[in-house]
């Protein structure tokens, strides 16, 4: 089966085929950064980084994925007045937050990722080419404002399945110079009382870029005129996404031949946000839970269903991620150099059921079935279907971005270092046999003695018919560097 993707633009399942044999270039929203990142705007990034990993692993594509940094906007402006300082400084901290999550959790880095205060004369450019097709026009009162003719483009609203009549006014600038109150902003002029900073010279007066207006002008400069995805939140569906689309199109662009959306991350039913009250900024989680948990319980969910947040969901991540580790150090101690190959070739099932728009819930069920058939096989000695098994589990987790011997994961304890898991399963080896002997003797008190020195060391043991295996307990945390609170 090829690879089907939903897009939301056809509202349907598609087989992928990108404009360029054996190359992709995919387009995602990144994050407007007045202030730290939360669970609920990471998923995104996770969410894409497995399509990503799956066109390059799955299927050989060479990806090029731009995350674009939206570091001027309302939002922006109005968090630094309101703390005091440079809107500039504000953003780049939170630009700076943003990074350091994406990378705790294991996102592979854009191949570009540009701001979007580098390419105002992309933006310049592209107005004026949208006000010479008739497409868009300068507010008349001479404010600097640029608007985009909503009326202008007769497939305005096909995004979303909208029709103009039923949509609610664009509340992005003044309506006064608008033809129609739903005409959006492509510029927006210089208003007195923001910092002279946040403002750029143009044919049109002196201001800023509209939110839309950016993602068109950086998608089409590392992206060029048509490019195959394009993904965001299910929440910039419209008026975003709608507006990127009717712009770059208007223009003569054939922008995006897929549209991606990943839902949210709720919380009793809401949305994940700081209006709300119910944000998990990634900082803060990671100081109790280890990124590899955080990573796995953002990506265990199909990405166009939400995520449900409540207080056990990262206990549970954990305890799944703690079966892989557990058999993949058990199979390691019977690997040749106690190291584990990748599979060259994936299961069958779990190449369907990525194939199948993402499906990561299946494939995920792959991995958990091919642990337990691992474990088994190390009970009953089969080392060669346990190696087997073991191989094909890094293979699948690797393309999820959850493989336990990852070297990203590593935390200085000497998981995934064949040397000193080597000295380990020694010295734990002599151990449970002397535990084993002392229990044919009936001294079941030197043997809980020495079960519990073991488990105050760290080692868990588990009794099984071909005798007892070990392994490392795992810590509650695996914490990153972060900066304190605000």
């Amino acid at each position: 089966m090829s690879l089907r993707l939903f897009d939301t633009a056809t509202r349907e399942l598609r087989d992928f085929t990108p404009r360029q044999a054996g190359k992709v270039g995919m387009y995602i929203c990144g994050l407007t950064t007045q202030g730290a990142p939360h669970i609920g705007h990471i998923r995104f990034a996770v969410a894409f980084d497995v399509l990503r990993r799956w066109l390059e692993t799955g299927h050989g594509y060479d990806v090029t994925l731009v995350r674009n940094v939206t570091d001027i906007d309302d939002k922006v402006l109005r968090k630094a007045a309101e703390a005091g300082e440079e809107w500039f400084a504000l953003t780049y901290r939170n630009e700076r937050l943003t990074g350091e999550a994406l990378d705790a959790l294991g996102v592979i880095p854009a191949t570009y990722e540009p701001r979007a205060t580098g390419h105002v004369p992309d933006m310049v450019s592209l107005m004026e080419t949208l006000i010479d097709k008739g497409h868009a026009y300068a507010a008349p009162d001479g404010s600097g404002d640029v608007y985009f003719d909503v009326r202008s483009w007769p497939e305005y609203g096909s995004l979303s399945n909208q029709s103009i009549d039923d949509m609610a006014s664009a509340d992005d600038a003044d309506p006064r110079g608008k033809r129609d109150p739903r005409d959006f902003a492509l510029w927006k002029g210089r208003k007195a009382n923001e910092p002279e900073s946040a403002s750029w010279p143009t044919p049109f007066g002196p201001g800023r870029p509209g939110w839309h207006l950016e993602c068109s002008a950086m998608a089409r400069r590392w992206l060029g005129d048509e490019f195959d995805i394009h993904g965001g939140g299910i929440d910039l569906r419209f008026p975003h996404h709608e507006n990127e689309l009717a712009q770059s199109r208007a223009a003569g662009l054939g922008f995006a031949r897929y549209w991606l959306h990943n839902a949210w991350v709720t919380v009793r039913g809401q949305k994940m946000g700081k209006s709300l009250g119910n944000a998990l900024e990634v900082r803060h989680l990671l100081e109790t839970t280890r990124p590899l948990v955080l990573r796995y319980y953002l990506t265990a969910a199909h990405y166009r269903s939400m995520i449900e947040y409540h207080p056990g969901s990262l206990e549970e991540a954990g305890a799944a991620v703690e079966r892989i580790e557990g058999f993949l150090e058990r199979a390691a101690r019977r690997a040749p150099g106690h190291e584990i190959p990748t599979a060259t070739t994936l299961p069958a099932d779990f190449v369907e059921s990525m194939d199948d728009d993402l499906g990561v819930s299946g494939a995920l069920a792959v991995v958990h079935e091919t642990v337990r058939a691992g474990n088994t096989a190390l009970d009953e000695d089969d080392d060669e279907a346990a190696l087997a098994a073991a191989s094909a589990v890094v293979a699948m987790t690797e393309v999820l971005g959850v493989n336990p011997l990852a070297a990203h994961w590593g935390s200085g304890d000497g998981r995934g270092d064949a040397a000193v898991e080597a000295a380990l399963e020694t010295l734990v080896r002599v151990q449970l046999d002397a535990r084993q002997a002392a229990r044919q003797e009936r001294d079941f008190e030197r043997a809980d003695a020495i079960r519990d020195a073991l488990a105050a060391a760290g080692i868990a043991i588990t009794d099984t018919p071909s005798g007892a295996q070990w392994s490392l307990a795992r810590p509650a945390a695996d914490p990153v560097t972060t900066e304190k609170k605000d």
